[in-house]
């Protein structure tokens, strides 16, 4: 057995566990209670999420050993986890991060196992019938094994009517009393849900590894001699200098000694265009270099960057949610030994108390138990669960599991980003603006020196150039990128440049009354460029992320469902405000991931929260709220970390993924009434005798139908129309948006940065070329 690592003095006693297998909430409690019973054990600490346990232990009065043994016992497997003080979590670069076949786990495997052995019970009932019985009765006992284990384990450990045991006294009274077919399938059902747990678990915690995988492995050291060395970023220290060459991502966060290029902040800010450094600036871990050669100053190591702490901001949100108990598990805590104590005093009270007829009461509290077996009870929440999911990813609606699925129904707000989620992610031409000549003279002009740009900016002007069959003008010599100002070409007419507001200023050709023009842009979110030709500003023209074209749909049917909209943007105030003034909806600018936390903490305060994301950025906050949605073109790591995701990449699914949870949560209610209510009712003609033990196996066994047909009429689930909504879809505010149609399938997962100024505002906005 392995020793268990221990951190340094003075946490001697502190020990940490990957515990695999352990994928729900309901996991984490058994674990908890569990080893809170233990001597000398405090501190429990368990990530489900992460499968991470920790706790401090008094060795003198619980052995170490005593630990992983009580974590066997309850079905789990420990690997005791080395102490690191560094904020990258373990593992993920190694065995941890290494993803297996689904057939080839433990849980796999068990379906597998379980579902044929099913498969061989239904050949017999139809070919030899005699031995049908024989079959169920067996699968039912051999699929029993590990979940009767586990069941006992719980029992003996402080949990002893968990969903386990509730299964196992519904499989086995079914068996019991000649259900043995409903037996099987009770627990092949279970398995398989044991098993779709365990593999949305495994995708949630891909999203960490996905999150490291952005961050290099090397950095270009240059020492005093000037010589330039590769080391690992792990031996990175603070004011070290690094170099970072075009194409390069920046090794961690740092300041800019030397050089002027742009830099693509997607995986950190969600910059809608790249972002113009020059020396004093700050550039962050992970962002990619798209121009010049920079020298920056080291000023955060590889375990404390801005990435690292984007990771730890999603291992501690996932952490923090609060473990959320299964309907089932909290009824059975209750239903089943009450169900137990009603039938001995029904077989017992009479007899004794009224001397009445002893194998009269014992009959009918016999039927009493059968009335009480929680067959149909078990299968009424995860039978509606499964359908609800099934009709969802028919519609695209892909949700990771029940406890997500039920938290939808109940959101108070929804949070959206904005660029790749509310809006395309890539500019788009808005406005052109003829100083000399006319609109299409201009975007021509412009066109000619972004032909061949890489930059989102100049693909969209060359974008819209061909799509209004403009014959765009040849270059002599090709075009000159001028690092954080403008790019060059000539033309026959003589130098054209397509460049910043400011430096347009700075070299004094912007003509009167442009400037409040270039206002006018900047205040309606648009990244504004000026068109020179021989030193005099031709023309002006405007580009921005517009919104998606059901955007304003979607925000209107949230609000016809009574759900506040609102949107947590790391854009500029004036872009957010744009677009939110289009959308009729709310919306909070200028925010980082660490402040996007904290703007879903505050939400929450008000009710539970969904946030939907497409971004790294996004990760942080979907993981901290109640539900975080991941739009489907979005990045691996919001898809991971995402409770549900949009597929088809359509705003209104969000309110689709509302309205099919409250469906959902209708039809678990139903099936409730009906599984308890039909038990009300046998028991009351049992009670006075009008009720034999067929009808009470007849009661179990009816509930159990009218649950399941009722569960599958979920299957035909479809969304409100949206000209049902009433008269909240048709409000002012929530007008229809429809935006340019996307001129090159471009995608930028940046943000611009804040045009407080004209001038601000274009230096962060003009072109960038790599030559």
């Amino acid at each position: 057995m392995a020793a268990v690592a221990k951190v340094d003095a003075p946490e001697t006693d502190t020990l940490r566990f990957r515990v695999e297998g352990m994928d729900c909430s309901a996991c984490a409690l058994k674990i908890e209670n569990a080893l809170k019973r233990l001597p000398g054990a405090s501190e429990v600490n368990v990530n489900y999420g992460l499968e991470r346990l920790s706790l401090r232990l008094d060795e003198d009065r619980t052995p170490r050993a005593a630990v992983e043994a009580k974590l066997r016992a309850l079905g789990y497997t420990a690997r005791p986890l080395a102490y690191d003080d560094a904020r990258v979590p373990e593992g993920i670069h190694g065995e941890d991060g290494a993803e297996q076949g689904w057939w080839r786990t433990r849980k796999g495997r068990l379906v597998l196992g379980i579902g044929a052995l099913l498969g061989v019970a239904f050949g017999a009932s139809a070919f030899a019938p005699s031995l049908a019985q024989a079959s169920y009765v067996a699968t039912t006992l051999v699929g029993l094994v590990p979940f009767g284990r586990r069941a006992l384990a719980g029992a003996r450990s402080g949990t002893p009517f968990s969903i386990e045991t509730l299964m196992s006294v519904a499989a086995v009274g079914a068996v019991a009393i000649g259900a043995a077919q409903e037996a099987a399938v009770v627990v092949f059902l279970f398995a398989v849900g044991e098993f779709l747990e365990s593999v949305a678990a495994g995708r949630a915690r891909a999203g960490i590894a996905a999150l490291v995988r952005l961050l290099p492995r090397v950095a270009r050291v240059e020492d005093r001699d000037e010589t330039v060395r590769e080391v690992p970023v792990e031996h990175l220290s603070v004011g070290d200098v690094v170099v970072v060459r075009p194409g390069d991502r920046v090794p961690s966060d740092g300041e800019v000694l030397d050089g002027d290029s742009e830099l693509d902040e997607a995986p950190v800010t969600g910059e809608s265009v790249p972002v113009a450094k020059g020396v004093g600036d700050t550039v962050y871990a992970a962002s990619v270099n798209a121009s010049g050669v920079l020298r920056v100053r080291i000023t955060r190591t590889a375990a404390d960057n801005t990435i690292a702490r984007i990771i730890h901001l999603v291992e501690e949100a996932q952490g923090s949610k609060a473990p959320t108990a299964r309907l089932i598990d909290r009824f059975s805590a209750y239903y089943t030994p009450a169900a137990m104590a009603v039938a001995v005093l029904i077989m017992t009270a009479p007899p004794v108390l009224f001397g009445a007829d002893w194998y009269t009461w014992i009959y009918r509290g016999l039927a009493t138990l059968l009335i009480a077996c929680p067959c149909a009870l078990v299968i009424s929440t995860p039978a509606a669960i499964a359908s609800g999911l099934a009709a969802g990813a028919r519609r695209g609606l892909l949700v990771k599991g029940g406890a997500a699925l039920e938290t939808l129904g109940g959101v108070a707000t929804v949070a959206f980003d904005k660029t790749g989620t509310l809006t395309v992610g890539q500019p788009r031409l808005t406005d052109v603006v003829a100083v000399e000549g006319g609109e299409d003279d201009i975007l021509a002009k412009a066109a000619a020196v972004e032909r061949g740009s890489s930059h989102p900016l100049g693909l969209a002007i060359v974008a819209a150039a061909e799509q209004r069959g403009l014959a765009i003008p040849r270059t002599f010599g090709g075009g000159v990128a001028l690092p954080g100002r403008a790019v060059k070409a000539r033309l026959r007419e003589g130098f054209v440049s397509v460049g910043s507001p400011r430096d347009a200023a700075e070299r004094g050709i912007l003509p009167e009354g442009i400037l409040a023009r270039l206002e006018a842009l900047a205040a309606e979110g648009k990244t504004a460029v000026v068109v020179t030709l021989a030193d005099r500003a031709v023309g002006l023209i405007a580009l921005r992320d517009e919104p998606r074209e059901d955007a304003a749909e979607g925000v209107a049917r949230l609000k016809a469902l009574g759900v506040r909209a609102v949107m947590l943007t790391g854009d500029n105030r004036r872009a957010a405000d744009g677009i939110a003034d289009a959308l009729g909806l709310e919306a909070k600018a200028e925010l980082l991931p660490d402040a996007k936390l904290a703007a879903i903490g505050e939400l929450r305060a008000a009710g539970p929260v969904a946030m939907v994301g497409d971004g790294i950025n996004d990760a942080p906050a979907l993981a901290a709220a109640s539900v975080g949605v991941a739009m489907g073109g979005g990045t691996d790591v919001a898809l991971e970390t995402a409770d549900a995701a949009l597929l088809r990449n359509r705003v209104v699914g969000i309110a689709e993924l509302v309205e099919l949870s409250r469906a959902t949560l209708l039809n678990i209610r139903q099936n409730v009434v009906i599984a308890l209510g039909l038990k009300g009712v046998f028991l009351a003609t049992t009670l006075v005798g009008t009720t034999s033990l067929w009808m009470a196996i007849l009661a179990d066994t009816g509930a159990t139908v009218l649950v399941t047909m009722n569960a599958l009429r979920l299957l035909r689930f479809r969304p409100q129309a949206t000209e049902d909504l009433g008269a909240a879809a048709a409000s002012p505010g929530a007008a229809h948006y429809t935006p340019n149609q996307d001129p090159a399938g471009l995608r930028a997962h940046q943000r611009s940065a804040d045009p407080r100024s004209v001038t601000a505002s274009a230096a962060r906005a003009q072109p960038s070329h790599r030559r």
